[in-house]
């Protein structure tokens, strides 16, 4: 049995953050597919026996279990030593962009690529104030890139993966990424770490079966 069993799905941006984590950190992980798309992580078994926010990602290690992709990858940072960092300051600079990431970025890009790519809901009043935030937050961290590597000092930290867990599908986004030249070399830097793979390369689950 692996060390680290990632409860997790293809498609999740959130669950890719930890993976992505596991993956390049070398660690000995095992991934478990949740069927999310037909409720499987909604269902009152996985809320009783899982995670009760009925969400994924889901990290067990050891008799240990967290949820949320910002406090499992603070964890994984302790645990495996790897993407952490230097001093204080640099933690909080972390924190606080892993903050920014979940209240502004992914939040409002996940939602919208929910709605464009799986529910197909076409182009709405919703899908039309989720794009204008999601390319406020990309507007943000694009101009923190400027003239930087990565986001928190001069080499990948857990920020880094957190930020960029919804970024590698602008297809599926809908939106075109070429306005964001600084987030475009950043995430180039990320594809080109050693050990990456791409979320439906890491993850079970893809492609969804067709509905009949």
């Amino acid at each position: 049995m692996s060390d680290y069993t990632l409860h997790c799905f293809a498609q999740s941006g959130n669950a890719y953050k930890v993976a992505l984590m596991l993956e390049l950190s070398g660690a000995d992980w095992t991934p478990q597919w949740v069927d999310f798309f037909n409720g499987a992580s909604r269902s009152p078994e996985f809320r009783e026996t899982v995670n009760e926010m009925g969400e994924i990602p889901v990290l067990d290690h050891k008799g240990t279990r967290l949820t949320q992709s910002g406090v499992i990858l603070d964890y994984l940072t302790s645990e495996l030593g790897t993407f952490g960092w230097k001093n204080e300051e640099e933690r909080r600079e972390v924190l606080r962009w892993i903050l920014f990431d979940n209240h502004k970025l992914t939040s409002y890009t996940a939602t919208l690529r929910f709605l464009r790519m799986f529910a197909k809901t076409g182009e709405t009043e919703v899908t039309a104030w989720l794009e204008g935030r999601a390319k406020g937050a990309y507007a943000v961290l694009d101009a923190h890139l400027n003239g930087r590597s990565f986001t928190v000092g001069d080499r990948p930290t857990i920020a880094d993966f957190s930020l960029c867990g919804y970024l590698f599908w602008p297809d599926e986004i809908g939106i075109d990424f070429s306005a964001y030249p600084n987030i475009n070399r950043w995430l180039d830097a990320i594809r080109a770490l050693p050990g990456w793979k791409s979320p439906y390369d890491l993850m079970p689950g893809h492609p969804l079966p067709a509905k009949s």
